[in-house]
C-alpha cells in the first residue's frame, strides 16, 4: 500500500496477511520498499510459522525482484 503525508511526503506499506486466518503477520513501513525487505519481513515470519505454499502479490515494484524470486524458489514457494 502507498499513501502521502499532509506534506507531500510519501511512504509504504507491506502487510502480510494469512488469508485462510485472516490474521495480519506483520506490517511493515517505510519510505521505499524493496525486494529486499519483503524477503526479510517472509524470513522474520518464518521464525514463528511454516513457509506457505502460495504468495498472492499486487504488482508492486518490490515484488518484482530477483530476490523475492530466489526466495520463492528455495523455499518451494509458488
Amino acid at each position: 500500500m502507498c499513501d502521502q503525508l499532509f506534506n507531500g511526503m510519501r511512504f509504504r506499506l507491506l502487510t502480510l496477511v494469512d488469508i485462510f486466518t485472516r490474521e495480519c503477520l506483520a506490517i511493515e513501513v517505510g519510505q521505499q520498499m524493496t525486494g529486499e525487505d519483503v524477503v526479510q519481513t517472509l524470513n522474520q515470519v518464518l521464525q514463528d510459522r511454516q513457509k506457505p505454499r502460495q504468495i498472492f502479490l499486487d504488482n508492486g515494484n518490490e515484488f518484482i525482484s530477483k530476490a523475492l524470486d530466489k526466495w520463492a524458489y528455495e523455499h518451494q514457494t509458488t
